[in-house]
């Protein structure tokens, strides 16, 4: 039962989403697929889903266990930090400061969140920035660098 509920909660999510998405206009084109193509794709799949949830035949769901639980809020407040330093900080070392914490919580060394926190700040930034040409805000820190 609690998953339908959660799947009528998300289909309602999705259709404000949608709605508030469709009017998404940039003053000038910078992408060439615009700012409204990316929040309309994850909603319409956020809808798809929770119609899944909804209309699934499912025995009763098992609650996960307390350490579980604060993994999953522990991701929650890393996401929730990466979002709202996104733009203070850039992409960069957003994304790095957020890598570390959550390859932590899924097993890694120190080393390994490190090094793969760095280069997946880095080879995306790349990635974005130069080859697929997405605008990502650099934060204080590159702007002197890059012009």
């Amino acid at each position: 039962m609690s998953e339908r509920i959660f799947g009528v909660f998300l289909l309602l999510l999705s259709a404000g989403g949608i709605f508030f998405g469709w009017d998404l206009k940039a003053p000038i084109s910078y992408e060439p697929v615009g700012p409204r193509a990316f929040p309309l794709l994850v909603f319409a799949l956020l809808a798809i889903c929770a119609v899944g949830l909804v209309v699934s035949k499912r025995p009763a769901t098992e609650w996960a266990p307390s350490p579980v639980l604060l993994r999953v809020g522990g991701m929650f407040l890393v996401v929730l930090a990466y979002a709202l330093l996104f733009d203070k900080l850039g992409f960069v070392v957003a994304t790095t400061l957020m890598s570390i914490p959550l390859a932590r919580l899924f097993g890694g060394s120190w080393k390994q969140s490190l090094v793969g926190g760095a280069s997946l700040g880095v080879v995306l930034f790349l990635l974005f920035d130069r080859l697929l040409d997405v605008v990502l805000p650099t934060g204080f820190w590159l702007k002197p660098l890059l012009g």
